[in-house]
Formats: structure tokens, sequence, C-alpha cells
């Protein structure tokens, strides 16, 4: 199969372009500056400007699959205007891209595997599934417009699956270091209030997930990305302090928080749980879908 995938050198994308080569197919990943891509063996660079076809978009007739990741990290401080305006417009303007490419090729690739987030259903509420109204805040808004920016594709003929995905949990890279610094300076314990959930997936399932959706012919729509049991704040570090053999004893408040990381607090004192009712319904199954086995293999 020839895929072609933005965000390819992200997280995800190095751990998905990887399991792609290893099965025998061709990867074409798009790079603001392809010279200093640093990809898996094997793996062809191609040189974009995250907001038009220019260049590269005549590879969209050879693809049978695009797989669009791409997105500037929100972990990012502080959450300026202008950072914000980059969150949005790296999303946003790369989708369209995209679409406008599988919009000129004369052969349309068969399907398209598109990014968002679990924030899609806002920063508190009861258990989300996929039917589950989007939020009103930011982050929500950010998600729809980065689904939306691909939705053409559907009306050419192409199916398009979108994967709402929660805290990836991967070795050296993603949030987790960065959550797991003050449990190993031995201040790890709840954030705020400890009852905000935190939907998390091990990048080990992202991956095979992706790859469930790209050869499932059936799989259409939103997916919800995280593990089947959603966990608390509270839980989370409880379980990464066992892990790292820490106490679980030094609470921060939540104004502490907003106090020194502004807008971007959310991210840490907010969250609303979900499911992956349509994921399990298609038949995927979790791998890593208990926390302290995946917290373990993670670190």
């Amino acid at each position: 199969m020839n895929i072609l995938l933005s965000g390819g050198t992200g997280m995800i994308g190095s751990h998905l372009t990887r399991s792609l080569l290893a099965d025998g197919h061709r990867v074409w990943v798009l790079s603001r500056d392809p010279a200093r891509a640093r990809l898996p063996e094997g793996a062809d660079a191609v040189a974009w400007d995250g907001r038009t076809p220019a260049g590269w978009g005549e590879l969209a007739a050879q693809a049978d699959a695009v797989i669009n990741l791409a997105g500037e990290p929100l972990a990012r401080w502080p959450w300026t205007k202008a950072r914000k305006q980059r969150f949005w417009d790296s999303r946003v303007n790369a989708g369209r891209a995209l679409s406008e490419a599988i919009e000129a090729a004369a052969r349309r690739p068969r399907v398209l595997i598109q990014a968002s987030g679990i924030n899609h259903y806002g920063l508190s509420g009861d258990v989300a599934e996929e039917a589950t109204l989007p939020g009103e805040d930011f982050l929500a808004r950010l998600t729809v417009a980065w689904e939306d920016s691909t939705r053409p594709v559907e009306a050419l003929g192409v199916r398009r699956a979108v994967i709402r995905l929660g805290v990836v949990l991967a070795r050296g890279d993603g949030l987790l270091p960065l959550m797991a610094l003050p449990v190993r300076l031995f201040l790890g314990g709840r954030l705020g209030s400890g009852r905000q959930a935190v939907p998390w997936v091990h990048v080990q399932d992202v991956v095979a997930a992706i790859r469930f959706l790209l050869d499932n012919e059936a799989a259409r729509g939103p997916f919800n990305l995280v593990a089947p049991r959603p966990v608390t704040n509270a839980e989370f570090y409880r379980t990464l302090c066992r892990v790292l053999k820490r106490p679980f004893w030094f609470p921060t408040p939540a104004f502490l928080l907003r106090l020194a990381l502004g807008e971007m607090s959310v991210l840490v004192v907010d969250g609303r749980p979900a499911r992956p009712k349509r994921l399990q319904e298609a038949g995927f199954e979790f791998t890593l879908g208990e926390l302290e086995e995946a917290l373990r293999q993670a670190l």
C-alpha cells in the first residue's frame, strides 16, 4: 500500500511509519524541512509548506491511503494569542491542503484517517461517546475545525475515519516525561481536585487502531481512541507513583496551576471521561488497556 502521511515526524507518526514500513508498505512523509527530518529508514521525505498542495500534490494520485496527523503540539507554554493561532493554522491549513490535493487527483485514495482530540467533547461532563455533542471552549472548537478541514473528501467518494485521541503514553516522548517529572522529584500527587478525568491511550494501541481503521472498509466517521477504562487524575498519578516507586503525597492546588500555566492549565486541571464505544463495536481489541501495565511499558 502507498501511504501519504502528514505529521509523520511527530511521536505517533514516527511509531506508525516504522510499523507500516516493517510490513512492506511505502510511506511518503510530508515535512517542512525534509533535509533535516529524522525519519525511519525506508520512509520518503517530501517537502511541503503545510498550507498548499504545491510541489507534492501529485502524490495523492499515487496514494492508496492518506493519514493526517499534522498539528503543532498543545503542550507548549505559554498559550499566547499567536501560539493559539498556530495551533489552529497548523491543523486546519494542513487538512485543507490534503483535501485540495485529493480533489485534484485523477486517481483518489481509498481512505483518509484524520486525527483529532478527545477534548472535542468539552472540559467536563459525563462519559463521552462519539455521539456526544462537541463543547464550546477553545480546544473543542479547535477539534471541530480540525476535523472539518478534511470533511470535503467524503463528497469525493473517499472513506474517512476520525480518531479522537487522548493523552498518548510513549517511551521518552509526548506528555508522559513531563507528567512524570514531579513524581521523579518526589513531588507526586493529584493535580487540582484530582477528580478530573485523564483519557489516555498507549502509542502501541494508537498505531494498531490506525492500521485497523485503514483495513476496515466499514470504518467511517469518528472513533474515540482512548483506553476502555477511564481514570481520574488522582488515580493516574497514584499509579504513576507506584510504577516509579515514589510517594503519592504532594497535591498541587488548581489555583497554582492556573497561575503558573495560564489557559494551558486546562490540559491538567480539567478533563472529561470518554470511552471507545465505536472502536470496540467494530472489533478492535486494546493490548495495553490497563493503566499500570501501559505505564510500565512506556517508562
